[in-house]
C-alpha cells in the first residue's frame, strides 16, 4: 500500500471551526473526501481511520473531522439544537478541501454524521460530487415508525450506502425502501452479519471492509462519469 502522511488539521478562522486529521496521499489524484463520525464518537473512530487510510492510499486527500458539537463537548451525544451548526461545520470542511484539491470532493459519515451529511446535500445540491453514508440511522432502535427520511426526496447527490445486515437502526429491506425516495443515483453495499458499528467495535476490526468499500465507491462513482 502506498505511504500516506497524517497531520492534525485546524481552521480557527472558520465558523464553526474545523478540527480533525488530514491524510495526505503520496500520489494525489486531486480528489478529496471529508469523513465524520457518529453521535457517540469522534474523528478518531477506528472505522473512519481505516477508511481514510485506504482512500488516501488510492490518492484521495482525506479529512477526518470532529463535528462542531464534539469540539464543544468531548463526550456525549449531540443535542437537539446542534444539527444545523454541525451541517455548517461540514460545509466549512468541504470548502476547505476544495481550496486545496482541484478534483472532486466527496462527503461521508457514520450514522449521525452521515445523516447530517445527507441533509446538508439535500439543502445544497451540487456541494459535493457524492456521498458515502455508513450505517445510516433510518430510525431509533425498536422504533421503526420514527423514520428519518423527510429530506430524502430532496437528495440529488449520488450516494453509496454501507449498511450492516444486523443494524438495529435500519434493516436492509427498510433501507432499500428508503432509497426509493431518493431521486439521485444510489447504491447499497450490504455488510453481512455486521451491526451499527460495521464490525469495528473496541479493538475488533473488520479488516477487509475498507478495501471493499473503496472498490464499490470507485465502481459506483466512476460509472456515473460521462
Amino acid at each position: 500500500m502506498p505511504q500516506t502522511s497524517i497531520r492534525e488539521f485546524a481552521d480557527s478562522a472558520a465558523e464553526p471551526k474545523i478540527r480533525g486529521f488530514l491524510h495526505l496521499p503520496e500520489t494525489p489524484t486531486g480528489d478529496a473526501l471529508v469523513l465524520t463520525h457518529g453521535a457517540g464518537g469522534n474523528a478518531k473512530a477506528p472505522v473512519l481511520i481505516a477508511l481514510a487510510e485506504v482512500f488516501a492510499a488510492e490518492g484521495l486527500q482525506v479529512l477526518r473531522c470532529d463535528l462542531p458539537y464534539r469540539q464543544t463537548r468531548p463526550w456525549g451525544p449531540p443535542g437537539p439544537g446542534d444539527a444545523a451548526r454541525d451541517r455548517a461545520g461540514l460545509k466549512n470542511a468541504v470548502e476547505a478541501m476544495k481550496q486545496t484539491n482541484p478534483g472532486k470532493v466527496y462527503l461521508g459519515g457514520h450514522s449521525y454524521g452521515g445523516r447530517q451529511s445527507s441533509m446538508l446535500c439535500a439543502e445544497e445540491p451540487g456541494l459535493v460530487a457524492g456521498l458515502l453514508l455508513l450505517s445510516y440511522p433510518l430510525h431509533p432502535p425498536r422504533k421503526p415508525e420514527q423514520q428519518r427520511t423527510q429530506h430524502l426526496p430532496d437528495l440529488r447527490t449520488p450516494a453509496l450506502f454501507v449498511q450492516g445486515t444486523r443494524d438495529p437502526f435500519g434493516s436492509i429491506p427498510e433501507i432499500e425502501q428508503a432509497l426509493k425516495m431518493i431521486p439521485a443515483r444510489t447504491k447499497l453495499l450490504m455488510v453481512e452479519n455486521a451491526g451499527h458499528d460495521l464490525g469495528f467495535k473496541g479493538k475488533t476490526k473488520k479488516e477487509d471492509l475498507p478495501e471493499i468499500v473503496l472498490r464499490k465507491f470507485r465502481e459506483f462513482f466512476e460509472a456515473l462519469q460521462p
